[in-house]
């Protein structure tokens, strides 16, 4: 049994507003999505890795990240879909030699601050229980609206927001994203494709500071987490 890691960066950044694709910005002198693929380069639980972007974009990231940062993990750059959906069954359909059983973590690009110890307990669950997706409670009260009005404030204790990596056996995700194609049904994440065929996605705790960066606000508190600590202020 194998794991391995696919990394959808696909998306065309339109919220940022740069110049380039947003996986391409630089964080702390490195692509972002450099920085998330070396977090699975270090991972020694992580067979192979399989970046995902435009197919103008192939070679770019084949020369520019993938070859530029020594990251020999990376089998192939796979080419991504109209959306992430498609980007990450394609994916999936480009592991041809993976078994049913080999374990298959989906993680965005733009997020590269996940800690390895939550990949780490993702890939876990999911060899025991098939699947698992990471998320956090929400910390603020969500209200539900409808015509400009507040109608409905659902238990918070309830509600948690996903994030990424969702992991899964590879039989059981390449199934249910073939099932969503073929009856022309789009999620939001992978985790949704399984709840809606009736499986039940075990849930890891993650951690906050695993951000998706998609807006320039986004990239503001990125580059805040790479600031050192302030010292404690001395006792008077």
């Amino acid at each position: 049994m194998k794991t391995v890691a696919l990394i959808p960066a696909a998306g065309m950044g339109k919220r940022m507003g740069a110049a380039v694709n947003k996986q391409y910005l630089l964080l702390d002198g490195r692509p972002i999505l450099a920085k998330t693929l070396q977090l699975f380069q270090d991972a020694p639980f992580i067979d192979e890795v399989y970046p995902i972007v435009p197919a103008d974009e192939v070679d770019y990231c084949q020369r520019e990240v993938v070859d530029r940062y020594g990251l020999d993990k990376v089998k192939r750059v796979i080419v991504g879909g109209a959306e992430r959906q498609n980007s990450v069954l394609n994916g999936l359909r480009a592991l041809d030699d993976c078994d049913a059983d080999d374990i298959v973590v989906i993680h965005d690009g733009v997020r590269p601050f996940v800690p390895p110890a939550v990949i780490l307990r993702s890939v876990e669950i999911a060899m025991e229980h098939d699947s698992s997706v990471v998320a956090v409670p929400v910390k603020d009260t969500v209200k539900i609206i409808s015509e400009g009005f507040a109608v409905e404030t659902p238990p918070r204790e309830t509600l948690w927001l996903a994030q990424t990596p969702q992991t899964f056996r590879y039989g059981v995700i390449r199934s249910a994203h073939e099932v969503a194609e073929a009856e022309g049904f789009v999620g939001t994440d992978d985790a949704s494709l399984l709840e809606r065929l009736g499986d039940r996605v075990h849930v890891v705790i993650g951690d906050y500071r695993n951000i998706k960066i998609t807006t320039p606000e986004d990239m503001l508190l990125a580059q805040a987490f790479l600031q050192p600590a302030a010292p404690p202020s001395a006792k008077e």
